[in-house]
């Protein structure tokens, strides 16, 4: 049982460590269509969620699937909000310079 504990920490700082290295090198280009990428990952890890959490049977995997469905919801949101606003900066039909 431990020894799984280790391993599953293990894999994740480890997947930590490697996405940082990844997104720190992508030009930034490339940013907004890969957010709008990662967006439709993140919305099938949400739907991941709430399947794990309507299969929870102990009230602590209840807890955690509860958590992960909020957390991926916000994550979710958060990355279309983000998207939104970077697309709103390259609007050409604005006038620049605000009104005059």
């Amino acid at each position: 049982m431990a020894a799984d504990l280790w391993t599953a920490l293990f894999i994740a700082v480890l997947a930590a460590f490697v996405g940082y290295e990844v997104i720190s090198r992508v030009p930034v280009l490339l940013h907004t269509p890969l957010m709008s990428g990662s967006n439709f990952i993140h919305g099938i890890v949400l739907v991941g969620a709430i399947v794990a959490l309507g299969l929870a049977t102990s009230p602590l995997e209840r807890a955690i699937g509860l958590v992960a469905v909020i957390m991926g919801a916000m994550n979710v949101t958060g990355g279309y909000v983000v998207t939104e606003r970077i697309l709103a900066m390259f609007d050409r039909s604005k006038p620049k310079g605000g009104p005059k």
